[in-house]
């Protein structure tokens, strides 16, 4: 089996994990007495820990290679899901978020940055669309399994049929050492005393890129955060909830499958950009839907909106990373998604509980317009390019 192919499988059976205990975690949040401002908060435990330690797990990626930090990280996811079995508690929630976020955070940077390690130019480009698919399929399983889940043997019981899903690729990287390349081949960067973060943030095109990186992470967990609390508020079972998030995963397959061919006829900005606009009117329309058809419909295209961007936007930071510091740049991009995480539960939350749903997707509808616009910059840039 081809190495991507390998860190694939890996990577679906531990995101599966991850992204169904997000859906878990709000809804025994709710069926334990949660409002709405902390089902907010514990959403933003899972991004407060990952913030501050993102560049932090970037270098440890570039000097020490991948095996050891995504081998912590899902020790870490496995720990975390099995608490709220033992302790079904509130507080437990917010335990298990911090764990499982904090110790995560060091495998999602290591395997971004080994698949762009593992080839260049165009099979670069092939490899991050078949690890995005990859993740796209946990963004279907991880939703609908936790919510059939729930309602078969209950929110406990979840806990522990999620943590079994982090054990088998634990064991392949703890006793299988050919599993994952050496790390040789990949260029270090400069040396602790000579490595400074903020020099990478003058550099104006990679700063681009995080800005929208964390812009289309905003509108990805809004939608996690959001439609849990909607879909709970106008009476829908946790298996339609599931279901909705699933026509979401569906829709980022479908989009991940052509998004190669889309950039190989135009190029991964212009591409970018036009699903960014598709995005943002799905958000001017969906806090008006109140019935499962209708909601799993939008869902569907808002997938298709936002699903070119996690792939691309880690495609750019890595293109655009310094030699030696593509790890780093990698966990700046984590940085950037993880502190819109950490605003917004607080800020979303807020509204939603005072205003309603309407202006929290018209505002995301107004970031997603930013994103837009700062990727114009960079289509104009390569169209004087090319008429030189």
């Amino acid at each position: 089996m081809p190495v991507v192919f390998r860190v694939i499988l890996l990577s679906v059976l531990s995101h599966t994990a991850f992204k169904g205990s997000k859906v878990l975690l709000s809804l025994s949040a709710l069926e334990m007495g949660a409002n709405d401002f902390v089902v907010g908060l514990l959403f933003a435990t899972n991004a407060l820990l990952p913030l501050l330690l993102s560049v932090y797990a970037g270098q440890i990626s570039d000097r020490i290679g991948f095996r050891k930090p995504m081998l912590f990280g899902m020790a870490g996811l496995f720990l975390g899901l099995s608490l709220p079995l033992f302790w079904q508690r509130i507080e437990m929630l917010f335990v298990a978020a911090a764990l499982m976020s904090a110790c995560y955070i060091f495998y999602t940077v290591s395997v971004q940055h080994l698949i762009g390690a593992l080839a260049d130019g165009l099979e670069r480009t092939r490899n991050y669309s078949w690890f995005s698919l990859g993740i796209a399929l946990t963004a279907l399983l991880g939703p609908t399994t936790a919510g059939f889940l729930i309602d078969a043997i209950g929110h406990r019981h979840t806990f522990g049929a999620l943590a079994l899903l982090p054990v088998i690729p634990m064991l392949l990287l703890a006793f299988w050492r050919g599993w994952l390349p050496p790390t040789s081949h990949v260029p270090r960067g400069p040396g602790k005393s000579e490595r400074r973060t903020f020099d990478l943030l003058r550099n104006q095109p990679l700063r681009r890129a995080l800005i929208v990186a964390g812009i289309i992470e905003t509108a990805l967990e809004l939608f996690n955060l959001m439609l849990p609390i909607y879909g709970h508020r106008i009476g829908l079972s946790a298996s339609q909830i599931g279901l909705i998030l699933g026509a979401f995963g569906c829709a980022l397959l479908i989009v991940r499958v052509l998004m190669p061919h889309l950039v190989k006829r135009s190029s991964e900005e212009r591409v970018l950009g036009v699903s960014l606009l598709l995005a943002l009117t799905v958000c001017l329309v969906f806090p008006f839907l109140t019935s499962f058809a209708a909601l799993a419909v939008m869902s569907f295209v808002l997938g298709l909106g936002l699903g070119c961007g996690s792939p691309l936007s880690m495609l750019l930071a890595y293109n655009r990373a310094p030699e030696g510091r593509s790890g780093e740049a990698m966990g700046l991009r984590q940085m950037a998604n993880k502190g819109t995480e950490v605003l917004v539960p607080f800020v979303f939350g807020t509204l939603s509980a005072a205003f309603g749903m309407v202006p929290v997707f018209w505002l995301d509808a107004a970031l997603l317009g930013i994103a837009a616009h700062l990727l114009r910059g960079d289509i104009r840039s390569q169209s004087l390019t090319h008429k030189k």
